[in-house]
């Protein structure tokens, strides 16, 4: 007889994770290393310490260290909120009437609403100890921005925050949680700053994009003394804290002996479908297990589905080192998507070796049915998700569904990684029929393309 799952998998705090796990030293094949854009060579870290704390480019390079410690007030932090409950979908599964068990991760408990807080608190914490004043990044969606500023409220440091534009209309009150807690929000483009007013020339009314914020963000970090510049994905050191995620997913599942068969996580620059599946892809690059991991993007802006491996840069404004990643190019500007944190023209190196490798696949998905597979969890499941997290509601719900006509009783698990809440204009949208799909066509990603760096291999 098959042992009853409870329905929400609590961790004690006495097992949260002790040490962050780092997927890069267990990777055979490694990323290429980030490149100075004016020379095209590998980055030293005394390049990199001029733009982002000490601490963490440390991190940042680290290639041979599978376990990183979490520092003790990081961990008493991460007690405010963790560990975050992994929750058996029994309503869900009733519903699609699948033979398939479906878990998922839920990162909304906190303020920010979002797994992003388990970064940022960490970015903030490093900053604070090498003495800065403060510390700047872009946010798309604002979940970010949102952890940041709680976690620099919590240290007492400045917090400047360039907002994607066409986030910081749709979401105002996002907006405004990051200013109750001290931060300073600029919609991106923006006229204050060099990179932002020649944005803005070169594109008129736009909406913006993470890149151009990340332009935005750099600048007035290197420019500030006493500043560095922080984000909220793509590079390593945001997947080294994530895998707090992954580390307690699985704890929970082996408390129960369960292993999963499909792992699913939505995927923008990378932070939370790297922390996610972190530790069971550990196992897969050992040869100790295997899982099928699936990378879940918005079709309005394929990184993996349709982009180019190659050598770009993470910034529009082409300030920023180049990194070799699955990139639809950094002058590719998404439609105005209301899943603004999948926002982003590349993905995180370390994911795009290993889909590159062939450890992983990807999917790209329609925004609108997107909105259907949200709509459908949050009235059985009880919560209101995110339109980030629901990219992987949705290839959940196909997964079991195809369960369900050929009979399998796979294990599913995925990443929720937030709530949607501050997304209600989203929602309106939906409801009131006027979400549309737009897809780039294949001539404006060769566009994009064609504006790629010229990188010696």
């Amino acid at each position: 007889m098959e042992q009853q799952i409870p329905y929400k998998i609590y961790l004690d705090e006495t097992e949260l994770p002790e040490a962050w796990y780092n997927m890069r030293a267990d990777m055979a094949e490694k990323p290429a290393p980030l490149l100075n854009p004016g020379t095209h060579q590998p980055l030293t870290a005394q390049e990199l310490d001029g733009i982002f704390c000490e601490e963490l480019v440390k991190q940042e390079l680290n290639e041979t260290d599978a376990w990183i410690p979490i520092p003790q007030e990081i961990r008493d932090f991460y007690k405010m909120y963790r560990p975050s409950p992994l929750v058996r979908a029994y309503c869900l599964e009733k519903q699609l009437d699948t033979p398939a068990k479906i878990y998922y991760k839920f990162e909304g408990n906190n303020t920010s609403g979002s797994h992003k807080l388990n970064s940022a608190i960490a970015q903030a914490y490093y900053a604070k100890q090498q003495g800065l004043k403060g510390v700047t990044t872009e946010t798309g969606a604002g979940q970010w921005g949102t952890a940041l500023s709680m976690a620099c409220s919590y240290f007492g440091l400045e917090c400047r925050v360039y907002m994607v534009k066409v986030s910081y209309e749709q979401k105002p009150f996002r907006r405004e949680v990051m200013r109750v807690y001290g931060a300073s929000v600029v919609p991106s483009p923006s006229d204050t700053t060099e990179v932002g007013r020649k944005i803005l020339a070169e594109h008129p009314g736009t909406g913006g994009s993470l890149g151009c914020a990340i332009s935005e963000a750099v600048e007035v970090a290197v420019r500030n003394p006493g500043y560095r510049y922080v984000l909220g994905s793509v590079l390593n050191q945001v997947l080294l804290h994530q895998s707090v995620i992954g580390l307690e997913t699985k704890a929970a599942l082996d408390k129960y002996g369960v292993k999963p068969d499909v792992i699913i996580g939505c995927a923008g620059g990378g932070s939370n479908l790297g922390g996610l599946i972190a530790p069971f892809m550990g196992e897969k690059l050992r040869g100790e297990a295997d899982y099928q991991i699936i990378a879940v993007e918005p079709a309005s802006c394929p990184s993996f589905t349709r982009g180019k491996f190659a050598y770009d840069f993470c910034d529009t404004g082409m300030i920023c080192p180049l990194a070799k990643m699955y990139t639809l190019g950094s002058g590719f500007i998404p439609s105005p998507n209301h899943a603004g944190g999948l926002r982003f023209h590349g993905m995180s190196s370390t994911l795009s070796q290993l889909y590159h490798d062939g450890y992983m696949t990807a999917v790209s998905v329609e925004q609108t049915k997107v909105f259907e597979a949200a709509e459908q969890f949050a009235r059985v499941e009880g919560i209101l998700p995110a339109p980030e997290s629901s990219h992987a509601i949705r290839v959940a719900i196909d997964e079991a569904l195809k369960c369900k006509e050929t009979g399998e009783a796979k294990t599913i698990v995925f990443g929720l990684t937030g709530t949607g809440y501050f997304d209600m204009v989203a929602y309106e949208k939906f409801h009131d029929g006027q979400m549309t799909d737009f897809i780039p066509t294949d001539e404006e990603l060769q566009a994009s393309f064609d504006r790629l760096p010229k990188v010696d291999a």
